[in-house]
């Protein structure tokens, strides 16, 4: 059972029926020295489905969410040696030493809320890139962006450059692994370990919670 999230959204399906119920049937007729009663055997079915509920972002239980959660980093340059921030505009003076100047990352919207429920047994996380950082013909290796989880019970895949990257397993809660309950922050960072291109870089991750 598959269930996507590329949006902060889960999905939920349960089903809790009784889908028979049978009787045989006895009759016992008076006797001098046994009691008058009989007895009949009833059989119960009970179906209980699998599902798995979960969500990045908004979609807290039981409502899945429907906003696809952005998570974003300003770099912004200082000129050495002062260092000094570059005031945006043409024919600026400022100081520089001629050294290369520095970039901090001001992350925005970067810690996500995650949540899992489920009663399907072992439940597996991964990522996915579905679409590549890049912005015009440049590009940013999705790798750069790690994550960090506030519960190492609900840890948090890698991110690939491609494809689909390696599962990492949620810690069960009950029932020897078969029921999960988790929930926990997860932490975006970018790296930052070359210098890029100026302009903005976009992509997408999906993330895939499954159960054998």
């Amino acid at each position: 059972m598959n269930i996507r999230a590329m949006h902060g959204a889960g999905t939920l399906a349960v089903v809790l029926g009784m889908t028979g119920a049978q009787a045989a049937s006895s009759t016992a007729g008076p006797s001098a020295t046994v009691p008058l009663s009989t007895g009949v055997n009833l059989d119960f079915t009970i179906a209980i489905d699998k599902f798995i509920f979960f969500r990045i972002g908004d979609g807290a239980w039981p409502t899945p969410g429907g906003t696809i959660s952005t998570v974003s980093f300003v770099l912004t340059p200082s000129i050495p040696a002062v260092p000094t921030t570059p005031v945006a505009g043409n024919n600026t003076p400022v100081n520089w030493s001629g050294a290369a100047p520095g970039f901090s990352v001001t992350p925005s919207g970067n810690a996500l809320p995650v949540e899992v429920r489920s009663n399907a047994g072992q439940i597996t996380l991964r990522a996915s890139a579905t679409t590549p950082l890049a912005n015009g013909a440049n590009t940013i290796p999705l790798s750069e962006i790690t994550i960090a989880s506030s519960d190492a019970n609900l840890p948090a895949p890698q991110i690939p450059n491609t494809g689909t990257g390696t599962a990492v397993n949620v810690v069960g809660t009950a029932f020897t692994n078969l029921v999960t309950q988790r929930a926990a922050t997860w932490t975006f960072s970018y790296a930052n370990l070359a210098s890029r291109t100026a302009g903005t870089y976009t992509g997408q991750v999906t993330f895939t919670a499954s159960s054998p």
